[in-house]
């Protein structure tokens, strides 16, 4: 079992920072990857960025070259999110792959671009 609880949402201007915090109960470099997750409302939950064990990343097109997803340290992933807009506006789940089938969420955290 892994406990993930994210952090640092919040309502920014567009063009604004937000550096997202993913503080996790089990040693992240031991789990095959974690990434970050959005969803806004009508749509469905999609991928922003991943971390592989090997320390691969990779990003949805819409995020490349202004979000960066890195582990800090054994417990901890974060999001930094640069040049935000209106866009980016949703709940960005934080997510980790134990390794297969065993994969885990934290509960949320919102995120209010305002244009």
């Amino acid at each position: 079992q892994v406990q993930l609880v994210e952090s640092g949402g919040g309502l920014v201007q567009a063009g604004g920072s937000l550096r997202l915090s993913c503080a996790a109960s089990r040693n992240i470099y031991t789990f095959s990857a974690m990434g970050w997750y959005r969803q806004s409302p009508g749509n469905q939950r999609e991928l922003v960025a991943l971390i592989t064990s090997t320390g691969d990343t990779n990003y949805a097109d819409s995020v490349k070259g202004r979000f960066t997803i890195s582990r800090d340290n054994a417990k901890l992933l974060t999001l930094q999110m640069n040049n935000l807009k209106a866009e980016d506006t949703a709940v960005y789940y934080c997510k980790a792959i134990v390794s297969y089938p065993y994969e885990y969420w934290g509960q949320g955290t919102q995120v209010t671009v305002s244009s």
